[in-house]
């Protein structure tokens, strides 16, 4: 017994009796728990003895069920064999009925067919009579009867007797055919007013026509068309209608034969749609005169002519697929058909031409129209035949006179309003760009409009390299209107332009030319993108203003060096001030020197001004530029003062302090602060330099090398003697100094010094090892740490006079890595 079942027992016993007084009812639960073992055992005794007797019943029913299946199989093959005995009986008594039927079904198909022979007999002989009596209307009815019957013989065409008479309704066809039209030959020759029922006659001929094939339909619409176009072809191939400024005419005269015409062709049914298919003809007709007309011309045609022709033509055109294509006239179209025929044709100007071009909607499309209705059905109007171009077209090849004429008058329009340009802003102006820009894309946008009207192909495109003339010739007055340096005999010797002079006022222009190069250079791409989206699409990957673009961004770039260059020569004067300073004379140190003063009273004067009008992109482009420039330039005027003693470097030291600081205010002078980190950095680091050679000037004689060495890593031989020169040393004084100098030369750099104006393009190298090299050469100073406590002593004169003590040495130590340059543009 497993230990759960032991457990579970242990539980019930223990609940049947928990006390010790409970065991007096043992004995009666033994008597009930043997009263159910033996009712248990009694049913099991039951269940087996019914299970035996119900197997033995099973095996009685199995065998009479497979008694039964074989019987009913018995069963079936008898009804089986039975079936194909009624079968073959069945087939006995209707073989000879089948051949009743079919005797039947022959003889009735004879009979019809003989009854539908006599039927297209007599219907035959009666259209004959018809069709020699001209009764049209009943000639139609009978042939559509006849061509049913006609339908019912189709297995019997080698039948002689069907084939002769199918010959015969044929030849009845073809008389009927030239009846109708001979009759129709007298149509639009005036019989029709003199014959009464002429008309009748002909509106019951079209049903014929209708009866017949559609051939016959078609070729006698051509023949009609034809007929009322050799007027029209005599008329307009005559010396005098023949030229280009009578193509007005030629459409006048269609609707004029439409409208006179209406009430005569309401003959026709208007599922044939004659108008429609002769203003097809017409169309095609009228374009080869108007090609040859063009191409048999032997000067340019008058582009007054030429373009009221083509109006004249769209208008037309316009006019057509109002009528038969669905097409929509806006209003201004409208305005200008009647705006033109109260002034007439010959009256107008080139001027009064192109003022309409301006309202007209630029949704004609003119492209690929040559033979279109060969690959379309052209018979019913509006499923896919368009008039739009069908003539218009073929002056696409000749309207390069048209584009000549608009490149002159935007050139001319140009030229006036460079002429007439204050190259001032007009006041309340928000935009710090001239007026003459605004101007021209004005007049560029109304001759895109007016050429859009006309054409979106060729021509189109043309115009669009018009334009692009006209922005880089705008970009070359802008260009030219930068005040230049000096030209002289120096210049030209040298290749090298001189110095360039700018006023206030020139300061301002230079902005605004900035302003103004940026918004023709974002126009420039809004106006190739408008031209892409309206020109046919084999001509939109070419239209590209990128040059364009590039010859405003040199303007740019060349307004801006010429804004740096001018101050630069603002500059020129303090620093040939800073150059005649008694250097070696002054007794003590005082307030920063005058030349300090004047450098910040011209910046003072004119980065305000430039900060308010330039954007931050470009002022901080002109900062870079300044920065690259006045620095170095600070650094290298130290070189071309005479002898500096102590004193001197002290002032000198004062005095450099003062240009950073003014140098580090320019951002907050001009309100820009956003971009001005990297300024700072740069600024910072390259005065640096000035100051530690002022400290290098300061040093003693015997460890000036060393001081060199530590605080100009980068410094050259040349540049060392110099500085010694300006210590006021004598030449033999500087030998042994130098040659102690050269010994170091492995940890000092050769290159010959940076150019004021070449913005730094590589990382600077960090002054640790250039330290260690030097302590390692023979005579170096032995400790880091003594360099820059000697040279943090030198600055302690200058710090009496109460600004604050310079920490030149640790200046020059910062990381060298940070350039402070964007290359915005190139160059």
């Amino acid at each position: 017994m497993a230990t759960s079942d032991k457990q579970n027992t242990l539980d019930y016993i223990n609940q049947m009796f928990p006390t010790e007084a409970s065991l007096s009812g043992v004995e009666p639960l033994m008597q009930k728990i043997h009263s159910e073992i033996r009712r248990v055992d009694a049913e099991i005794l039951t269940a087996v003895r019914q299970q035996s007797n119900s197997g033995t019943k099973a095996r009685e029913d199995l065998a009479a069920a497979t008694s039964a299946v074989q019987e009913l199989m018995n069963k079936i093959r008898e009804i089986k064999t039975k079936a194909e005995q009624s079968e073959t009986m069945v087939q006995e008594i209707c073989r000879d009925i089948k051949k009743l039927d079919f005797a039947k079904k022959h003889i009735t198909t004879t009979i019809t067919a003989l009854h539908r022979l006599t039927m297209l007999v007599s219907a035959v002989e009666q259209l004959q009579v018809m069709a020699s009596k001209r009764h049209y209307k009943e000639a139609a009815a009978q042939l559509e009867a006849v061509n049913q019957l006609c339908s019912h013989f189709e297995a019997y065409r080698d039948i002689p007797k069907i084939t002769e008479l199918r010959e015969k309704f044929k030849s009845i066809k073809q008389v009927l055919k030239s009846h109708v039209f001979s009759d129709f030959s007298s149509l639009g020759t005036g019989k029709e007013t003199e014959e009464s029922n002429l008309l009748q006659q002909l509106s019951d001929a079209c049903l014929v026509v209708d009866a017949l094939e559609p051939s016959v339909r078609e070729e006698l619409v051509k023949s009609f068309c034809n007929r009322e176009l050799t007027s029209y072809q005599q008329i307009f191939e005559g010396a005098e209608l023949a030229k280009l400024d009578k193509t007005e005419r030629r459409y006048a005269w269609i609707k004029r034969r439409l409208r006179t015409n209406e009430e005569i062709w309401k003959i026709f049914p208007r599922s044939w749609h004659v108008d429609y298919l002769l203003c097809i003809q017409f169309c095609k007709l009228t374009r080869s005169q108007l090609v040859e007309i063009l191409v048999s011309m032997k000067e340019k045609p008058d582009v007054a002519t030429l373009l009221m022709a083509l109006q004249r033509t769209l208008e037309f055109e316009e006019e057509l697929a109002e009528k038969f294509g669905g097409g929509t006239r806006s209003k201004d179209a409208v305005d200008d058909s009647e705006e033109t025929e109260r002034s007439g044709n010959k009256s107008q100007t080139v001027s009064d031409i192109r003022k309409k071009y301006e309202k007209k909607l630029a949704a004609h499309d003119g492209s690929q129209h040559d033979e279109q209705d060969g690959q379309k059905d052209p018979s019913v109007p509006g499923a896919g035949f368009n008039f739009r171009g069908i003539i218009s077209s073929c002056f696409e090849p000749h309207l390069s006179v048209y584009v000549e004429l608009e490149e002159k008058t935007l050139m001319d329009s140009l030229e006036k309003e460079i002429l007439e340009e204050t190259w001032e802003i007009e006041e309340g102006s928000q935009t710090n760009i001239l007026s003459s820009s605004i101007k021209v894309f004005v007049i560029i946008r109304r001759s895109l409009k007016r050429c859009s009207a006309l054409t979106k192909n060729q021509t189109l495109f043309n115009l669009f390299k018009a334009f692009q003339k006209v922005l880089k010739a705008y970009a070359t007055k802008l260009f030219s209107r930068l005040p230049k340096g000096g030209t002289g005999i120096v210049a030209a010797a040298t290749g090298i332009e001189g110095q360039i002079k700018t006023s206030d006022k020139d300061e301002r222009v230079i902005c605004y030319i900035v302003n103004t190069a940026e918004y023709c250079h974002k126009t420039c791409g809004e106006l190739a993108d408008n031209v892409s989206k309206m020109i046919d699409a084999q001509f939109a990957d070419r239209v590209d203003m990128s040059e364009v673009q590039d010859e405003f961004s040199a303007v740019i770039t060349k307004s801006l060096i010429t804004l740096v260059h001018g101050i630069e020569t603002k500059f020129d004067s303090e620093m040939a001030a800073m150059t005649r300073v008694p250097w070696s004379t002054l007794e003590s140190v005082g307030d920063q020197s005058e030349y300090v003063n004047g450098i910040n009273s011209i910046l003072t004067s004119s980065i305000p001004v430039l900060g308010s009008l330039l954007s931050p992109i470009y002022f901080q482009f002109f900062l870079d530029k300044l920065a690259s420039s006045l620095s170095p330039r600070f650094f290298h005027n130290i070189f071309k003062c005479k002898q500096i003693s102590e004193t001197g470097a002290q002032q000198m030291l004062l005095d450099t302090q003062a240009v950073k600081t003014i140098l580090l205010e320019i951002p907050s002078l001009g309100k820009q602060t956003a971009g001005a980190a990297s300024y700072s950095k740069f600024v910072s680091r390259e005065m640096s330099k000035a100051e530690a050679l002022l400290k290098v000037i300061l040093s003693p004689i015997d460890s000036v090398a060393d001081t060199y060495c530590a605080l100009l890593p980068e410094g050259t031989l040349a540049e060392f003697q110099r500085l010694l020169e300006l210590k006021g040393l004598k030449k033999a004084d500087q030998q042994s100094i130098l040659d102690d100098f050269n010994k170091r030369g492995s940890g000092i750099s050769q290159s010959t010094i940076m150019a004021p104006s070449v913005v730094p393009s590589a990382p600077n190298t960090s002054i640790a090892p250039a330290i260690t090299n030097v302590a390692s050469s023979p005579g170096a100073i032995t400790s880091r740490e003594d360099v820059l406590t000697r040279a943090a002593a030198l600055g302690r004169g200058a710090a009496t006079t109460g600004f604050k003590r310079f920490l030149a040495l640790t200046e020059a130590a910062k990381d060298r890595k940070d350039g402070p340059f964007r290359k915005l543009f190139n160059g």
